[in-house]
């Protein structure tokens, strides 16, 4: 008696095992076709690099190939003009990029430049409208678009003093490469700018190097 029970015993452990073996693929499907947790709402997400709105600043040195003096009867000791001019420049932006190639922005320069002793030293204040187009990109280790060459216009109206030695209007042109660099702290790009200038009833060409900071907002 007690032997057929344990054969009894047996034979429904063997029947329940043979269940749970035959119900393991079923369950490893359904846990296959369990859907993905959604990403949670709340979870802050940042760009590598921030584009639009931005702000920029620069500073550097501004040179003149010639100073023309403009009133010969109000500065007598000019002369016919300075010769070469060199002086330090300061500038701001303001402007928002269309693409992650190309950015409108309005500008405002401020310089002080010196020519020779007897011309003297002139201020000159432009503001106008820039314009930059990005030629080549490059990519850092994981793929992000952070260092771009580009080329960039810009022109405005111009203001000299003293009135009369180099001008007292003006028209402001300058273009050229410049080389910027996104950096990893997202808002933040640092690059290096260098124009050449003309301005136009002074007839005078000149250089302008001038180092770069930009934050986008």
């Amino acid at each position: 008696m007690s032997s057929d029970m344990a054969g009894a015993r047996g034979a429904r452990l063997g029947l329940l095992a043979a269940l749970a073996l035959a119900s393991l693929p079923g369950a490893a499907r359904a846990q296959e076709a369990a859907p993905p947790l959604a990403d949670d709402p709340r979870r802050a997400r940042f760009n590598d690099v921030e584009r639009g709105l931005f702000t920029g600043f620069e500073v550097g040195y501004l040179g003149l190939f010639k100073t023309p003096t403009a009133d010969k009867v109000k500065f007598p000791f000019a002369g016919e003009g300075g010769g070469r001019s060199s002086g330090f420049l300061v500038g701001a932006t303001l402007g928002y990029d269309i693409t992650t190639r190309f950015a409108v922005a309005l500008y405002a320069l401020g310089a002080s430049s010196a020519a020779s002793r007897s011309y003297g030293a002139f201020s000159t204040l432009s503001a106008g409208g820039d314009l930059r187009l990005a030629i080549l990109r490059a990519r850092d280790a994981n793929e992000v678009e952070r260092l771009f060459i580009y080329l960039h216009g810009r022109g405005g109206y111009l203001l000299t003093r003293p009135e009369g030695l180099f001008g007292t209007s003006d028209l402001y042109l300058a273009g050229g490469p410049g080389v910027e660099y996104y950096t990893r702290l997202r808002h933040f790009s640092v690059g290096l700018a260098t124009d050449l200038a003309y301005v136009k009833k002074a007839k005078a060409f000149g250089v302008a190097v001038t180092p770069t900071v930009r934050y986008t907002f």
